[in-house]
């Protein structure tokens, strides 16, 4: 078992004296120390697929510059079925009966356990905030809608936001945003898709256009349409997830800057 998430921390979520507006990728697509240096944040994505131990995410912290902002995507096990491609980059697979406990928020010794994994390299890399994006197969059933009140109502939490990205028609406005509330989530949305929900802090995902084509390259036609869409308050995480995503990033953060 791995160590669970660690209490009392002093950290804020949020580092101070940075940008109300924060622009990076979902992953390190190229060298770590240019994400470092160009952009302002990173979403980890080994952490879905198989969490990286605690000193490579002390490097990780340390090497960034302090005001520089990591979130991270939450382990499968917690999240998706065992019959997604992605469990293929498991070090070590599952048997039957464990495959039975994964996916879908359900609460049980194995997902409180893949919980515990990620909320502590969360806060040694003083995380901003945990992702947990859902497959298009989990929609919002009244089983589904249960267990996840089930499972954020029993885990701990830690000094971060939890960021839910569910995919589909069926999660419609009438029912996300009082489970958001509910719950005390983030509403995680690519904004080509929906408006945030969330009220205060924001979390967009850019998954290409149309959404989850991963090699497109948003245009600067876009990048405005994007701007236009940022709220005109509270905290907000743009965080690209296409092949381009360290390019269009910087396109995106120096649009920002520019003066008008």
């Amino acid at each position: 078992m791995a160590t669970g998430c660690a209490t009392g921390a002093t950290f804020t979520a949020v580092p101070e004296g940075t940008g109300r507006i924060r622009v990076g990728t979902c992953g390190f697509p190229e060298a770590r120390r240019r994400i470092y240096r160009d952009l302002d944040a990173v979403e980890v994505q080994q952490t879905f697929y198989q969490p990286s131990g605690p000193e490579t995410v002390r490097r990780w912290r340390k090497e960034a510059p302090e005001d520089f902002a990591f979130s991270l995507k939450a382990w499968q096990l917690i999240t998706h079925p065992p019959s997604s491609p992605t469990y293929r980059r498991l070090k070590r697979p599952l048997d039957d009966a464990e495959k039975a406990l994964c996916g879908g928020f359900r609460l049980n010794d194995l997902t409180r356990w893949a919980w515990d994994v990620t909320a502590h390299l969360a806060d040694l890399l003083r995380a901003v905030a945990v992702v947990c994006q859902t497959p298009a197969g989990f929609r919002p059933t009244a089983e589904n809608l249960e267990r996840m009140r089930r499972f954020f109502t029993a885990v701990p939490r830690g000094d971060w936001k939890i960021v839910f990205e569910p995919r589909g028609d069926d999660w419609t406005v009438t029912i996300l945003a009082p489970l958001l509330d509910e719950l005390g989530l983030i509403h995680g949305v690519d904004p080509f898709l929906a408006s945030p929900l969330s009220r205060d802090w924001h979390y967009f995902r850019l998954h290409g256009r149309p959404a989850y084509h991963y090699h497109y390259r948003y245009s600067e036609a876009d990048l405005a349409a994007l701007k236009r869409k940022l709220p005109g308050e509270g905290a907000v995480m743009v965080m690209f997830n296409n092949v381009a995503m360290a390019r269009d990033a910087r396109r995106f953060k120096a649009l920002l800057s520019a003066p008008g």
